[in-house]
C-alpha cells in the first residue's frame, strides 16, 4: 500500500466494503495500524484519558497532543494521520483555529485535523482549509460538549436533535471537509446522513451504515481497564495478559530466576571474545 491521501478516503465512499479507522497515540500502536493497512489513523483528544489519566477530554492541550501526533508520524508509512484539535483550540476565533491546525502540520507533521461541531465552526473550517490544511468533520455527540450536554449520551432521538444534526453535516461538508465523524447516533439517522452526504461518514456507536467505522485502540484491544463503551466490541483483554506479564517478570526478579546467563555477560566472558 502506498502512502494514503486525502482523495484516497474520498474514494471510499459509498464502497460495497466500509473502511476501518482507529485512534493511535504512540509509535508502537501507529506501526501495528499500519502493518495491517487501516487507512486513516485518528491522534484522538481522547489521548485525554487514555494516555493521560484525565476525567475526559477538555483538558488536554496542543502541546500534549503534539507531543503523539509526532510519535505516530514517525511510527506510519502508509496511513493518512489526522490531529484532534483539542477544546478551545479553535473555538474562540478564525485565527486560533488556523495557528493551531497549521501546528499540528508543521510541528507534528499530521495530514489533516479533525474539529468538533458543525454549523457555529463553518469559518474555522474554511479558513483551516483556505491555508491548505484538510479538515475532517464530527457531528452529533461531541466530547468537547461534556458540561453542556451533562456527560455523554446518544444524540438526535428527537426530530429536533435530529434535523439540527443533518443540517451540522451538511454545513461541514459545505465548508469543505473531505470526511466526517458521526458519533453517538441512532443508526438511521446516521444511514440518512450517509445517503444525503457526498463525503465519506465515519460512524461511532452510530451503526452499521456509516462508510466507515472508528474505535479507540485501547478499547478494543481491552487495554483501559474494565471500562467499556457501548459502542466499543472488545476484540481481546489485553490489560489483564499485560498485568500477568509484568506480574511474571516481578516474580522471576523477586525468586532470583531473571536475569540468567544468557541475559549478561561478565568481564571474564569479554575478555575470552577479545581474545
Amino acid at each position: 500500500m502506498n502512502k494514503i491521501t486525502i482523495r484516497d478516503i474520498q474514494k471510499l465512499k459509498g464502497g460495497d466494503t466500509p473502511f476501518a479507522t482507529i485512534t493511535a497515540y504512540d509509535y508502537v500502536s501507529a506501526q501495528n495500524a499500519d502493518a495491517v493497512d487501516i487507512p486513516l489513523l485518528l491522534v484522538g483528544d481522547s489521548a485525554a484519558m487514555v494516555v493521560y489519566g484525565m476525567e475526559n477530554t477538555i483538558p488536554i492541550s496542543m502541546d500534549e497532543l503534539i507531543f503523539l501526533v509526532r510519535a505516530v508520524c514517525r511510527g506510519t508509512k502508509k496511513a493518512l494521520v489526522v490531529a484532534d484539535m483539542p477544546f478551545m483550540s479553535y473555538q474562540a476565533s478564525v485565527e486560533d483555529a488556523v495557528r493551531n491546525a497549521g501546528r499540528f502540520v508543521k510541528e507534528g507533521g499530521a495530514c489533516a485535523i479533525k474539529l468538533e461541531g458543525g454549523t457555529p465552526y463553518t469559518a474555522q473550517i474554511r479558513a483551516i482549509i483556505d491555508a491548505g490544511i484538510p479538515v475532517m468533520g464530527h457531528v452529533g455527540l461531541l466530547p468537547q460538549s461534556y458540561n453542556l450536554s451533562s456527560g455523554y449520551r446518544i444524540q438526535g432521538k428527537s426530530k429536533h436533535e435530529a434535523d439540527k444534526i443533518i443540517e451540522d453535516a451538511e454545513a461541514v461538508q459545505e465548508s469543505g471537509a473531505f470526511a466526517v465523524v458521526l458519533e453517538g447516533v441512532p443508526g438511521d439517522l446516521a444511514e440518512r446522513i450517509t445517503k444525503l452526504l457526498d463525503i465519506p461518514t465515519i460512524g461511532i456507536g452510530a451503526g452499521p451504515f456509516c462508510d466507515g467505522q472508528i474505535q479507540v485502540y485501547h478499547d478494543i484491544l481491552g487495554l483501559y481497564g474494565d471500562f467499556s463503551p457501548k459502542h466499543a466490541k472488545r476484540y481481546g483483554n489485553f490489560g489483564v495478559e499485560i498485568q500477568k506479564k509484568l506480574a511474571e517478570y516481578k516474580n522471576e526478579v523477586e525468586g532470583k530466576t531473571f536475569p540468567t546467563k544468557e541475559h549478561f555477560i561478565t568481564s571474564k566472558t569479554q575478555l575470552e571474545k577479545n581474545h
